[in-house]
């Protein structure tokens, strides 16, 4: 193991070196572009064995790469914004042809307006594909999630696409002391890898085949359940991974500091590391505010969401997205996880950081200030802009 001041693209290519992917498909876009750059780099010097493919653009890149899957090898690709959507059609393809590829997405704005700062409005968008969504929140989650995301996707009973998320610039571009594995302890919790998926000469099969009304559902429900199963499969990567080199990570969500918190904020991503510091800042002042990080939104995380929130007074979700015409993405599915399990307290979405807007400490200070007054709302930081019922007030 060794220490290295890495950007986080940096950090999750090095992560992908480690996991030995044996066909790597690339279209450079802002700001994912370091990692391919990066990757390139290994694969001239001899460090990565592995076929780099420059293509013609992003469609083609995930085309590459369920290509190359669907004959056994180990496959990468990289994304962000307006290529992800421009990959939109082979999304679901790669997830219903059970193709376990990598993928890392640069959360960028989408337009309109044209926008490369960040926020997360690209991934939630794509949260019906079927592929296995993670959102880390700095440089060394970068990388272990980089390796991880293999082991957990190419599971037998997973078999599922991975989306590995990294917030545009603020964690993409951003500096930091990581540890690097060696080779030798990437290679002991990552095994080669190996599928009955696969187009084989000795084992004829038909892939990617069509599928009537009479047996369609059944191959939803697989691909459903193999979502699911990543549950598990997160959990047994994460205690191996414990095991071998020493980090330890909390499956689907991060409690801080929730145990007795009257008030709860709920978000994903770099922003995390912000509301740990205010949290703690409001503790020390002698007020009962937690943190409750989402680290996958696919698998989503019900029962670990209640569990958490469960003995609160209030919980509020920041979310850098909006489903335009309702609320924030993550709100909804938060608000239906407390709802499956019975749980009727207030909670309130703050829509931020769109297009990169910074959100300050003293905003998260003011989103804890509300939560105290328990009530519900829809709001956009940095707008005044407060939705009611079905009105939206002051948002222009």
């Amino acid at each position: 193991m060794a220490k290295r001041f890495l950007s986080g693209n940096e950090a999750f290519a090095l992560g992908v070196r480690l996991a030995r992917p044996q066909v790597i498909s690339a279209y450079p876009i802002t700001p994912q572009t370091i990692v391919v750059e990066k990757l390139s780099e290994y694969v001239e010097d001899g460090s990565l064995k592995a076929e780099f493919i420059h293509v013609e653009s992003e469609h083609s890149a995930l085309s590459c790469a369920m290509g190359a899957s669907s004959v056994g090898a180990r496959a990468f690709t990289a994304t962000s914004s307006q290529g992800l959507l421009y990959m939109t059609e082979c999304l679901p393809y790669a997830a219903g042809g059970r193709f376990p590829i990598v993928m890392m997405n640069a959360n960028r704005s989408t337009a309109l307006p044209w926008n490369i700062y960040g926020d997360q409005r690209d991934s939630v968008s794509q949260l019906d594909s079927g592929w296995i969504q993670a959102y880390a929140e700095n440089a060394q989650e970068a990388l272990d999630i980089a390796l991880m995301s293999f082991y957990i996707a190419e599971h037998p009973i997973v078999s599922t696409p991975f989306m590995a998320n990294l917030d545009g610039f603020v964690l993409t571009h951003t500096y930091e002391v990581a540890d690097v594995p060696t080779i030798e302890q990437a290679d002991e919790f990552l095994p080669p890898y190996r599928t009955k998926n696969k187009m084989s000469l000795s084992e004829p099969k038909n892939l990617a085949f069509s599928a009537g009304p009479e047996s369609n559902t059944i191959f939803k429900l697989k691909e459903h359940l193999g979502v699911l199963n990543a549950r598990t499969v997160i959990s047994e990567a994460e205690q191996r991974f414990g095991k071998i080199f020493g980090r330890h990570y909390t499956g689907l969500t991060e409690s801080y500091r929730t145990e007795d918190a009257d008030y709860i904020l709920i978000t994903l991503g770099s922003i995390s590391g912000l509301v740990r510091e205010i949290t703690d800042k409001l503790r020390a002042e002698g007020k009962k505010a937690g943190l409750l990080r989402i680290r996958y939104l696919r698998p989503f995380p019900n029962e670990e969401i209640a569990a958490a929130i469960r003995n609160a007074k209030a919980a509020a979700v920041l979310e850098k997205d909006i489903s335009f015409g309702n609320e924030g993405t993550v709100y909804t599915n938060v608000n239906s996880a407390l709802q499956k399990a019975g749980i009727n307290i207030p909670t309130s979405d703050y829509i931020g950081g769109l297009g990169g807007k910074n959100i300050s400490a003293e905003e998260i200070e003011g989103i804890f200030a509300e939560l105290e007054e328990e009530k519900r709302t829809v709001k956009f930081l940095g707008t005044g802009g407060e939705e009611s019922g079905s009105q939206c007030k002051n948002a222009q």
